[in-house]
């Protein structure tokens, strides 16, 4: 089977949606899966308004039709809900196309924390643009779960993996800091919630890992913070594999890709108890989660690295394109009993 993804997030961009697809797609060809992309290239851009380094595309539905069509794919699945994706919907709507979307991003509240705009008016636009999808995946159980319950119909969990082989224990010390490290390790914005890591009162070194339109200022209001950028690769590996604990602020994640790299690195986890952290943690014992979020910090030392290692290994990719191809031949499946 082939299909096709369109999708507003592609590189240059560094994020989870782009990571998922990557991944995902790879861990798919075992099941004979061919994957096409329509992406931002080869359009013109604009800077996303408050956060320059996101390109929208100015496409048409009868330019991304044309991908569409021209890739021979079999089915369409749309990531995202920006210009790309409903050009797509259009597209796929106006030739009667089955199609899937997925839900990575809380727009709607990443929209209300830099604007006016109220969340339900958002939620009510998104709700809208899936409507029509034969499914709609979403990373965890409580994401699912809460877009149920704001009338988003046919939605289905797809979760993420982590390379175990990449992010692992190791020995030796990337980080020459006084200890214990407390790291973060993710895109340095607004809705990240930052500040609720930078203000407490932790013995040792706070690590900040990863570009973003606030690094500039938290770095100036934060001075003995360390903000080492973005990192990648091998290195990002041995930075996760140095800390102690990781930190996740974040009151807005759908799933958060680097709790699993940092679990998968051997370091437990402090978090807020929302979705995300509750979905990727649970009851395991590989982290803490509490609303008091230097408690969680400082409990999270005790907490054994093999545990969280363990831990991790239940996020694989193949699992990953396992239950997409499902969620994908159920819904195709479904139309044919339908006529």
């Amino acid at each position: 089977m082939k299909i096709v993804i369109a999708t507003d997030a592609w590189r240059p961009q560094v994020n989870g949606v782009v990571h998922t697809l990557e991944r995902m797609t790879r861990a798919a060809t075992p099941w004979g899966a061919e994957f096409a992309f329509v992406t931002p290239r080869g359009f013109s851009t604009l800077p996303l308004p408050t956060y320059p380094d996101i390109r929208l595309a100015l496409a048409t539905a009868q330019a991304v039709g044309k991908q569409i069509e021209g890739s021979g794919a079999d089915h369409v699945h749309i990531a995202t809900e920006g210009p790309i994706g409903w050009a797509a919907r259009s597209h796929c709507l106006s030739r009667g196309r089955l199609f899937t979307t997925s839900y990575h991003t809380r727009f709607p509240e990443y929209i209300s924390a830099r604007t006016l705009v109220p969340e339900a008016w958002t939620y009510a636009a998104l709700r809208g643009f899936h409507a029509p999808a034969a499914r709609v995946m979403a990373p965890t159980p409580s994401i699912r779960d809460e877009l149920s319950g704001r009338g988003f119909a046919r939605v289905t969990v797809w979760t993420r993996g982590v390379d175990h082989a990449l992010f692992r224990p190791r020995p030796g010390a990337a980080l020459d800091l006084p200890r214990p490290i407390f790291l973060y390790v993710g895109r340095v914005a607004l809705e990240k919630n930052l500040e609720a890591l930078l203000n407490l009162d932790l013995p040792g070194s706070t690590v900040v890992v990863g570009e973003g339109p606030a690094r500039q200022s938290l770095r100036q209001r934060f001075p003995c913070a360390h903000f080492l950028g973005a990192k990648f690769g091998e290195d990002l590996a041995r930075i996760y594999a140095s800390a102690d604990v990781f930190v996740f602020p974040s009151r807005t994640d759908t799933f958060g890709i680097v709790l699993i790299e940092a679990l998968a690195s051997g370091l437990p986890v402090a978090a807020f108890p929302v979705t995300g952290p509750v979905d990727v943690i649970g009851d395991s014992g590989a982290g803490v989660l509490n609303e008091d979020l230097r408690e969680a910090c400082l409990a999270a030392l005790d907490i054994p690295r093999q545990t969280a290692r363990t831990h991790s290994l239940k996020f694989t990719w193949a699992e990953s394109a396992r239950q997409f191809l499902q969620h994908v031949e159920a819904s195709r499946t479904e139309r044919r009993a339908a006529g």
